[in-house]
């Protein structure tokens, strides 16, 4: 059995970063271990709830109920806050941006340009 101070250094990530599923902007926590995000938290700079299927680690829109656990109950609006029990805060990476978006935008900016 591990000792309790590696215990307690795999639970703290300093480094960890956490986003919001909407706007994509970092979210600031006072504290980086035992991230708690309440129902009704909301994100600072877009206001769209945090508690929410699309934040949570166990989401996945590829399996059945979109969600990796299978005690889960079904969840309607994957946007919207919920009282999900399993619910846990993903960290990792920003959001990724598409590049086709951004390939569609520009050739349509060059299909364009002469008309203004």
């Amino acid at each position: 059995m591990p000792s309790l101070s590696i215990m307690v250094e795999s639970r703290a990530m300093p480094d960890a970063k956490f986003y919001c599923w909407s706007c994509g902007n970092e979210q600031i926590f006072d504290v980086k271990v035992g991230i708690k995000v309440g129902r009704r938290d909301s994100c600072p700079h877009c206001a769209a709830d945090l508690h929410v299927c699309k934040n949570c680690k166990q989401w996945d829109p590829a399996i059945h109920n979109q969600c990796r656990e299978p005690e889960a109950a079904f969840i309607r609006d994957r946007e919207e806050s919920n009282f999900c029990a399993h619910f846990d805060f993903k960290s990792g990476e920003g959001p990724q941006k598409d590049a086709g978006v951004e390939t569609a935008k520009a050739k349509l900016n060059d299909l364009f340009k002469n008309l203004k």
